[in-house]
């Protein structure tokens, strides 16, 4: 794996996102980094439990904007097509997470934007840093978050939703822990330390019944969350080859402010 580290210690295990350049982007091969990672972890029977993190100052900064660019230079039937491929490995992501038979724990240090706050709620459980920051900021981009959107008001509800993903503003970690989508926020140092722990505890209790809970929370009480992802990939693959997407991703690609008419 190019982008991905994967260790174990007794029970838990930690997949760490490790493209700390480009602050850990959802690029396909990261995407298809940590697909193989949660595979490999999934034949470990002496895990019980998962924590993910991002290397550097930032969890992850959410989908690969250089290859959205790439693609909104190409034909428009074309365009959509990739940009759909792309929106749905990120989706098969989310599912296996989702789907996953063991506890993940998300460890957010720094920034987990638009699609890497996506990957943090697909997790089951999240702590954060006193440093962190949350945004759900795909709007401000000319972009549509549609699986981050499904993900966040099955978390939180749809007026916490509402407000992050119409406003694109971020929310600080004390705000995130006030909202109930994570864990009381611990320093820096301790981030990983605290989701060790959390994973831990959650290894405690029989593999069936842990992994029955899964389905219950996800599947069963979440029954229709699987469509509203698959809904949004496809509202945010649409949404790529718009005029306002290409001029916003351009300007944050440019470090500019962006110019929509």
């Amino acid at each position: 794996m190019q982008y991905v580290d994967v260790k174990i210690h007794d029970s838990v295990a930690t997949i760490l996102m490790n493209d700390s350049q480009r602050c850990n982007a959802l690029s396909p091969r990261m995407i298809e980094d940590l697909q193989t990672a949660l595979s490999d972890i999934h034949q470990e029977t002496r895990v019980r439990a998962i924590v993910l993190s991002g290397s550097g100052n930032h969890f992850c900064s959410g989908i690969d904007l250089q290859m959205l660019e790439q693609i909104a230079t190409m034909p428009s039937p074309q365009a959509y097509g990739e940009s759909l491929n792309a929106w749905q490995r990120f989706a098969d992501l989310l599912e296996t997470m989702l789907r996953f038979p063991k506890p993940i724990i998300a460890a957010v240090d720094g920034a987990a934007s638009g699609a890497g706050f996506g990957l943090a709620l697909a997790a089951d459980l999240m702590i954060v840093s006193t440093s962190a920051s949350l945004s759900a900021e795909a709007v401000r981009r000319g972009l549509v978050g549609g699986a981050t959107a499904a993900l966040l008001s099955f978390r939180v509800g749809a007026a916490t939703a509402a407000k992050m993903l119409l406003t694109g503003e971020s929310i600080d970690a004390e705000e995130a822990y006030r909202r109930g989508l994570c864990e009381k926020p611990v320093s820096p140092d301790q981030v990983w330390v605290a989701a060790s722990d959390l994973a831990t505890r959650c290894s405690h209790a029989p593999r069936e019944a842990v992994q029955a809970t899964k389905r219950v929370l996800n599947e069963t009480i979440g029954e229709t969350l699987m469509v509203q992802i698959a809904a949004g990939i496809a509202d945010s693959a649409t949404a790529c080859s718009t005029d306002a997407a290409k001029e916003g991703v351009s300007a944050f690609l440019e470090k500019r402010p962006p110019n929509f008419l």
